[in-house]
């Protein structure tokens, strides 16, 4: 879960830096593909985590 939440802050402050900062665009679309990223690897774990065995 904290791999997510960080790739989820990382995301975000790179496509911040990307929009204000003229010229860097390019860290717009690096946040873009870490967000994806971040999004693919928790729904990874979340459909992971259904399938505990009962006890």
């Amino acid at each position: 879960m904290a791999l997510f939440l960080l790739l989820l802050l990382l995301a975000v402050a790179l496509g911040l830096v990307g929009v204000v900062v003229k010229g860097l665009i390019y860290l717009l679309v690096i946040g873009v593909v870490v967000f994806v990223a971040a999004l693919f690897l928790g729904l990874l774990r979340l459909r992971r985590s259904g399938r505990r065995p009962a006890r």
